[in-house]
Formats: C-alpha cells, structure tokens, sequence
C-alpha cells in the first residue's frame, strides 16, 4: 500500500508537469485528491492494516497529498501566469498605427447666424444688452406704447404666466429696460440680442425662437441714419451687391415705421420662387422711436430722437441657407446640421 501511494504521488506529479489549462489541473486534482481520488481510496484500505502499520503509512500518506498540492498550486500559478502574458501579447497595441478620427462639433446653424449678427452690430459701435425671458407686462407692453386692452397686443400670441407676468414676445422690453436705467445719458447704442416666445407654430413659425432687436437714441438722430446702418448691415450679411428697400408699415412703439426688404440673392431682383416673383425679400421691422416711448422712459422727445430695429435670426438663418421649413432647425438632425 506504501509503495502504491508512492507510485500514485509519482503519477500525479507527472500528470501536472505536462498540464497547460486550469481546467486540466482541476481533473487532476479530482483524480487524486477528490472524495473518491485515488489516494483516497488507498486511504480508505487502511482499516485493513494492523495497529503498528497504520501510524506509517499515515505519514506517508500525509507526504503524498502535501506533495500533490504543492505541485499543484506552482503548476497552478505558472499556468495563470503563462495565459497572463499569452492575453498581453495578443492585445499588444501598435502605437504607429494611425488613429481613429473623432467627429467634432460645429456651432449651430442658429448660432452662426446670431454671432454673425453681433460681429456685424459691434462692429459699427453697438454693444449687447440682455434682458429677463420671463417679464412683466409693462416692459413687454406698457413701456413700448402698448396700454391695457390695445387692439395691436393681438399681433402677438403671448403666453401669459399671469395677468402681470409672461414670457416676453420680443427683445424689445431690453430697450425699455436700457432706457430707463440710462435716462438722461445719451447716447445709447445697443443690440438685444435672445429667445422670444408665441403661440405659432408652422412651417415658418416656432413657438420658441430667437430674435436681435437694435436701439439707437441721440441728439439729431434721423431716419436717413436707420437707412444707412440698415443697408450696411446688409451688405455685410448678404454680400456686397445687396440692394436695401423700405416699405411703409406700422409698429406701435416706432413713428413712423417702415419693414425692410433686400434684393434677392438668388435671381438679383429679376424674379424667382424665393422671392415669389417680386425680386424682394423682407428681413426685419424698424422705425423712429415713438416719442410716447421716449417720454416712458424718461427721456425727453424734443432733445433726443431714437431708431429701432428688429430681426428673426430664423428669417435671416433661413434666407441665408436656402432653408424652407424653420423646424428643421429645431429637429436636431445630424445629416441637416452637418451642412453648417
């Protein structure tokens, strides 16, 4: 029984020497030192054996296992070691190899436009005002020539928060704003620059969208002044051959007020489906600021006059682009956005 538990540790050490995989050491593990192992079952004979016999071949028995094991967990720890530097050279990384380009990200088409709309102002002198998106009714109204209960508060689609508070239609209460904190000093150039909100919502109308609202008040301010900042705007925006067009039209807190039109940029003013024939485009309101304005502010109409003017960054990003449907520049699409 010795010289077999002798032969079985021999075996066993054989057995380990040529396993590569954990899972062929853990068969022979079992083989050999399991409930039902070879060794076991040699010890399990002992019962056999005489009393002077037994303490004998139970050390021996005790070398053997301790023998096994040992074996087994060097045999063990150069196999991890070995699938360790196997797993290490298969994912070697080659560091010559040209790397992945990453897409990067580009301004919004909106936002392009609205720089582009403040790069031109500040360049002729104007500096940016903000103002509150959530505000009250008489910045919004009162303060522009708009009373209570006046018929042109219909032109604009307001979302009441309530009866004295609102999201503001238009950039516009910035001006009021500006007034009333700069009264008497003049003079006052600035561009209102932010999002507006209406209920409207279409093809070319966004419940939510962006507007540049522009304010001069001066000494001697005159209309010819609007027409030149206005048509130089343009110019810059659209291209030098632009040509600018002023129609006669009514805004409550300029007097008198006219729309603005510009040539086509896609016939030149001979007609095209842009245009709709007429060879004109509108771009934006503007006028002289009602002296009610100017005396709500604080300032005093026969010393100082004013101009205003206001744009849809939609309209102008819109005209610009060639785009006919203003909610694709909400949709987040990557492939129309990429354009840009």
């Amino acid at each position: 029984m010795e010289q077999k538990l002798r032969n079985l540790s021999q075996e066993a050490l054989t057995a380990l020497g040529a396993a590569h995989t954990p899972e062929e050491l853990n068969d022979i593990r079992v083989k050999y030192l399991g409930k039902k192992g070879e060794v076991t079952q040699v010890l399990r004979g002992m019962g056999a054996l005489s009393a002077e016999e037994r303490p004998k071949l139970g050390q021996v028995a005790n070398e053997v296992r301790v023998a096994i094991e040992k074996a087994l967990e060097e045999r063990n720890n150069r196999v991890k070691e070995a699938q360790k530097e196997k797993m290490l050279a298969a994912e070697t990384i080659d560091i010559t190899l040209p790397g992945n380009r990453f897409g990067l990200g580009r301004l919004h088409p909106l936002t392009q436009v609205m720089q582009e709309i403040e790069n031109i102002f500040m360049g002729l002198g104007f500096k940016i005002a903000e103002g509150p998106e959530i505000e009250l009714d008489y910045y919004n109204f009162e303060a522009l020539n708009l009373p209570k209960d006046h018929p042109a508060r219909d032109m604009q689609d307001t979302f009441f928060i309530n009866p004295e508070v609102l999201l503001r239609t238009h950039t516009s209460p910035v001006q009021a704003r500006t007034m009333e904190k700069m009264v008497p000093q003049v003079p006052i150039k600035i561009i209102c620059p932010g999002r507006v909100y209406r209920r409207d919502d279409d093809a070319t109308h966004s419940p939510m969208f962006h507007q540049v609202e522009g304010l001069v008040v001066d000494k001697h301010i005159t209309f010819a002044d609007l027409k030149g900042i206005l048509a130089t705007f343009a110019k810059q925006m659209f291209g030098p051959e632009t040509k600018t067009r002023l129609r006669p039209s009514y805004f409550p807190f300029t007097e008198p007020s006219a729309e603005v039109d510009i040539s086509c940029f896609n016939c030149k003013g001979s007609g095209c489906r842009v245009c709709k024939g007429s060879g004109w485009l509108e771009i934006l309101g503007s006028g002289m600021v009602h002296p009610r304005v100017l005396e709500m502010s604080g300032y005093n109409p026969e010393e100082v006059t004013g101009f205003a003017f206001g744009m849809g960054v939609e309209r102008i990003a819109m005209l610009k682009y060639g785009i006919d449907d203003l909610r694709l520049l909400f949709d987040n699409d990557l492939r129309f956005l990429a354009q840009f």
